[in-house]
């Protein structure tokens, strides 16, 4: 029993990553309710591993040679979710083509995750609080009552005691869902668990812990960070980390690049804008708006060389912004890494002239 306590404990560890306590009493309370058939529900911010907790459960219990199946409750149409859970017969309604068997038959002898349970409309929790109190389900268009046997884990990152005081989510369904209550925080108030969480991330992108390298004020940065997505915010982190830097040592200055959440042609600090030339350093002087532009033209303005020129300093100055990275360049300014690799092969240009020149044409 030693020996079999022992395993569970090390890959509960695998499975949920962390040094805290928080993370010790999140393990603890899954060893207990595993051994249980008493209903879980898991809450917790958005992206903190509320499904990961409802998996574990499942595969240190009884019924873990049985189907773990889950269903987002906020995902499906309110009009198919009843059909999704409990399944309907051929002909039930419009579309029923074919009888169809719910998920809660599907999960029959194993575990049913009800993801984001506090999405789930009002007159769902009423059939829903029916099913667990008679363990009995009817599919729509059948009269026929099926047994079920069919442990319900479910979770939420909703507040449940203001939805029930705003009459949002029955009170009496949350106590029978709520009988074991394993609650995740968010990862900003277990900051411990950030650097072995990038262990595990990088050992599941393919990455062993020499591949991805933080330097130390790089850590520093992602330890005082808010984390608002959390550890699949820290996922999203590391998988681009391994795409941008790999097998080099990322320090603090290169870690904005990794918070980008989408691409950008225009930073907030118009000083650094790209191209640097639009930032009101011009060597070339363009009319006021109304000038006769007649005058430019026979003074000999070449717009194609101009252009050229404007586009080789636009492509230096995403290349200095990325530090020398071509993905994260091409990003930067919109373009397919092959697009701008032939742009750099057009111009000259080299990724070394961008780290030693920064934007110098």
């Amino acid at each position: 029993m030693g020996n079999i306590g022992k395993i569970m404990n090390e890959d509960l560890a695998r499975m949920l990553v962390g040094e805290s306590a928080a993370m010790a009493e999140v393990r603890s309370l899954i060893r207990y309710a595993a051994a249980t058939q008493i209903p879980v529900m898991i809450t917790g911010p958005s992206g903190c591993g509320k499904e990961v907790v409802a998996k574990a459960l499942h595969k240190f219990s009884v019924r873990s040679r049985e189907k773990f199946v889950a269903v987002n409750c906020g995902a499906i149409p309110r009009d198919l979710l009843e059909s999704e859970l409990f399944g309907h017969e051929k002909g039930s309604f419009t579309g029923a083509i074919a009888q169809r068997t719910g998920r809660f038959e599907d999960a029959s002898n194993g575990s049913l995750f009800l993801d984001e349970i506090g999405d789930m409309p009002f007159d769902m929790q009423v059939k829903l609080l029916r099913v667990l109190e008679e363990k009995q389900i009817e599919r729509i268009g059948s009269t026929k009552t099926i047994n079920i046997d069919t442990r319900i884990i479910s979770a939420t990152h909703q507040n449940l005691d203001t939805a029930i005081t705003e009459k949002r989510f029955r009170e009496d369904l949350f106590y029978r869902l709520s009988v074991s209550p394993i609650d995740i925080p968010a990862l900003k108030f277990r900051r411990e668990d950030i650097k072995p969480l990038i262990a595990h991330f990088s050992r599941e992108v393919g990455m062993d812990c020499e591949g991805i390298n933080f330097a130390p004020d790089a850590m520093l940065a992602l330890e005082d960070y808010d984390w608002p997505g959390n550890a699949r915010e820290l996922r999203n982190i590391v998988e681009r980390a391994a795409l941008l830097f790999p097998g080099m040592m990322i320090s603090s200055t290169q870690i904005s690049s990794l918070f980008r959440r989408r691409a950008s042609t225009a930073p907030s600090n118009e000083a650094d804008a790209l191209p640097s030339s639009f930032a009101g350093n011009r060597s070339l002087k363009r009319p006021a708006y109304g000038q006769n532009a007649s005058k430019v033209v026979s003074d000999g303005f070449d717009l194609k060389q101009h252009l050229m020129e404007e586009e080789r300093r636009y492509l230096l100055s995403a290349l200095k912004m990325a530090e020398g990275v071509v993905a994260e360049a091409a990003h930067l300014v919109s373009l397919r890494r092959t697009t701008f690799v032939e742009k750099m092969k057009r111009h000259k240009i080299k990724r070394r002239m961008a780290l030693e020149h920064g934007d110098a044409a």
